[in-house]
């Protein structure tokens, strides 16, 4: 029987689940089992928590026929349970280092009592931490009462609530502390239904145990969440606190010290509704009245003898009178703020919030990309199906007005800035981009904003920039949360990247496990479709077509290629066209014109379509490009190139291990110059066997939901409402398109030792 049973409900917390799973395992007192409970989530939550129960024993992994809530959920884990002590930990939390040591240790001195309370420490998304309060509390009930008179012995700090009635003080949460299992199972604690879940059970233990101990040590680290949580949705929902309060108010009148503990519960109950009713993030103005008069009838029915009422408590309006200094204060630095921007706005920005006025036309799209550079990436995927299956739909793009003249004909366009981008940049009732619209912009409630993203993060993104200074230059931490709020939904392309989005860009979007709309072209090309495009690109037929794609550098200036083009291609010899690609950050290179006019490579960095030069070549060479996860839909090789991989993992972060050789995170073979990469290509180890198992384990992990069906599932999902989501084909009915043939000849060679 383990010593502790560690209880976490997961729903929606699949960005944070992984670090709170870790900071369970990874500590080192290891005599305990882990319940971990999938509260029937959406997201990948169940599929971590099998992964984790997979490779650790200690796992017990619960998943819920139907979604009920942290209470029912931790109520599954608890009846599970064969610990000693129950303790609960939220996914999206985690236990500070050996906390369950210093917690096994604290029970062991004080006799194994029925309830063991711990500090905890605040983090917000800032990861600003801030302590959790109780620490004073706490420290001097771990202390003990002080010897008497006579110099008696003080007890190892036990007491009661009663002896010490400022314990009912202590935040009433369910991770905060830790309930030994007979006692839980003997007065048939249970969580409740619904918000605020935990307050019933965080009150009762303290009130009923005949022995509550202290450690003077945080042990949990609580994540404010933004958005996505009950907690942080406003809505009627919080009047249930009332209700959890008018209960357990009803309750300690009953208990035979209720002369001691009432007022103390009565004046935390007053604190904890009257926090609640001040917090615009949880009471709308339309609900305020209502919780101010159901939080003061139950404060007033329940009040013991000479306790005092708020202020704020009393009357509604003398709430109101207190509010209005606050709002008076706000409301001028508000106007402040307005006088300010409205010296600075456009006469098109003003036209601009004319427009919010008018209705939403319905039937008008929205599409942007890559800043308004153009008709790109999965919005532009997006685009073509919305048109072949909603052709009611009428689609507009954004575009510079220094790219409209790459915009497809016949595609209908606004020029960012201009009066009528502004308007449909108002009216659109849908909102596509893989990454944002820029200026001034007020996403309205009737609006709806799909997050497409272009890429799957192996480099350090969002709020993690916050470490990596020369990647963060410029950014607005600020700025990037508004527009994170602003999403209705954010595309998937695998559960790697849902984690990633959810936590790096904390928010209350939905994400689709869509697969990416652009990696479509890759399954549904014919090999018809790959000659054309490889004779449009002047690659001569039995050519190994090597597509060299670099990713930018946060560390360099302009675009530096990190190989030597012209000894690469020298060495790769005859019979191999290199294909470069610069990153679309940088503009025209004088250099590599001049090498495409020597012959020496063939410049495709303006090429419109990176899918179709994908389709093109037989190998893709890359560095740390995210391209290349995209590329392993195609199941063809891939090269990476490592020459500068330490100094990019240390300048910019990384969340894949390229180099680590370890089946799904390795894609390939690896070549560290221009001598090791020709080489690579001339034993055919580029092609061989090891590579194509490195690359189906890459491929099975990074490219589970492509199919060639991710535009329809988006544009039926989002833009045409349809409540079911389409799931991707099984992986043995995924065809992607046909490869050139000089990989499978290489592959064949090296196989058979030529």
């Amino acid at each position: 029987m383990p010593r502790f049973s560690v209880i976490v409900p997961a729903r929606s917390v699949q960005g944070f689940l992984r670090g709170c799973l870790r900071s369970v395992l990874g500590q080192p007192f290891t005599d305990l089992e882990l319940i971990a409970v999938d509260d029937c989530s959406a997201d990948a939550g169940g599929a971590i928590i099998d992964e984790y129960a997979g490779r650790d024993p200690r796992v017990l992994p619960v998943h819920l026929a139907r979604a009920g809530g942290a209470g029912p959920a931790r109520n599954a884990g608890a009846a599970r349970a064969r610990g000693d002590y129950l303790l609960f930990l939220d996914g999206d939390d985690t236990l500070a280092p050996d906390a369950l040591t210093a917690i096994d240790r604290r029970l062991r001195a004080t006799g194994d009592p029925d309830v063991l309370l711990w500090d905890h420490e605040r983090t917000d998304v800032w990861e600003r931490v801030r302590p959790g309060g109780d620490g004073e509390f706490l420290a001097a009930a771990a202390r003990g009462p002080a010897p008497d008179a006579a110099g008696a012995a003080a007890p190892a700090g036990v007491f009661t609530a009663v002896e010490r009635p400022a314990v009912l003080g202590v935040l009433p949460a369910a991770w905060n502390r830790a309930v030994r299992r007979d006692v839980w199972c003997e007065r048939a604690f249970a969580f409740a239904d619904g918000p605020y879940e935990d307050l019933p059970v965080a009150f009762e233990t303290l009130l009923t145990a005949d022995r509550i101990a202290a450690l003077d040590r945080v042990c949990v680290t609580w994540r404010r969440r933004r958005r996505g949580s009950a907690s942080t949705t406003p809505g009627r929902h919080h009047l249930v606190a009332v209700d959890r309060y008018d209960e357990l108010l009803a309750r300690v009148a009953r208990h035979p010290h209720a002369v001691t503990l009432a007022p103390v519960l009565h004046g935390e109950a007053a604190r904890h509704l009257l926090a609640i009713l001040t917090d615009t993030a949880r009471i709308t103005p339309a609900d305020r009245a209502d919780f101010h008069r159901a939080a003061a009838r139950t404060l007033r029915r329940h009040r013991p003898p000479g306790a005092p009422l708020p202020a704020g408590l009393g009357s509604y309006g003398g709430f109101r009178s207190l509010r209005g200094a606050d709002v008076l204060r706000r409301t001028a630095a508000e106007r402040l703020r307005t006088r300010r921007e409205a010296a600075t706005r456009t006469a098109y920005e003003r036209y601009y919030r004319l427009q919010l006025r008018r209705p939403v036309d319905d039937d008008l799209v929205l599409y942007g990309a890559y800043g308004s550079r153009g008709v790109y990436c999965n919005p532009a995927a997006v685009y073509r199906k919305a048109r072949e299956i909603a052709p009611q739909l009428h689609g507009v793009w954004a575009v510079r007005e220094r790219d409209r003249a790459g915009v497809p004909a016949g595609v209908d366009h606004v020029v960012v800035g201009s009066r009528r981008y502004w308007e449909v940049l108002a009216r659109a009732k849908y909102l596509v981009n893989n990454a944002d619209f820029g200026g001034p912009f007020h996403k309205r409630r009737e609006q709806i904003y799909l997050q497409t993203h272009h890429g799957t993060p192996l480099k350090t993104m969002g709020m993690d920039l916050r470490r990596y200074p020369a990647a963060a230059a410029g950014v607005s931490f600020t700025r990037l949360l508004d527009h994170a709020d602003q999403w209705d939904y954010s595309l998937s392309a695998n559960q790697h990247s849902g984690e990633i989005w959810e936590r790096v860009y904390p928010s209350g979007y939905e994400t689709l496990p869509t697969g990416y709309p652009r990696n479509d072209a890759f399954f549904t090309a014919t090999a018809a479709d790959v000659r054309a495009l490889r004779a449009r690109l002047g690659i001569l037929p039995g050519t190994t077509a090597v597509l060299y794609a670099p990713t930018h550098r946060d560390y360099t200036r302009g675009f530096t290629p990190p190989l030597d083009l012209e000894r690469l291609s020298r060495n790769l010899g005859p019979g191999h066209q290199l294909l470069v690609r610069a990153h679309p950050y940088y503009g025209p290179d004088t250099r590599l014109a001049a090498l495409q006019d020597a012959g020496t490579i063939l410049d495709v960095s303006r090429y419109p379509s990176v899918e179709e030069l994908c389709l093109a070549s037989d190998a893709l060479l890359c560095d740390f490009s995210s391209l290349l996860f995209d590329y392993a839909c195609l199941d063809r090789p891939i090269v990476v190139h490592s020459g500068d991989w330490e100094t990019y993992r240390l300048a910019r972060g990384v969340y894949v291990d390229l180099l680590s050789g370890e089946p799904g995170d390795t894609p390939g073979v690896v070549a560290d110059d221009e001598n090791s990469l020709a080489d690579a290509f001339h034993s055919g180890r580029w092609a061989g066997p090891r590579a194509a198992r490195l690359r189906a384990a890459f491929r099975d992990r990074f490219c589970p939901y492509d199919d060639g069906q991710a535009a329809e599932r988006v544009v039926r999902r989002v833009l045409l409402g349809e409540d079911e989501l389409l799931p991707p084909l099984p992986a043995a009915e995924r065809t992607a398109a046909p490869a050139p043939a000089a990989a499978e000849d290489a592959g064949r060679l090296l196989a058979a030792g030529v």
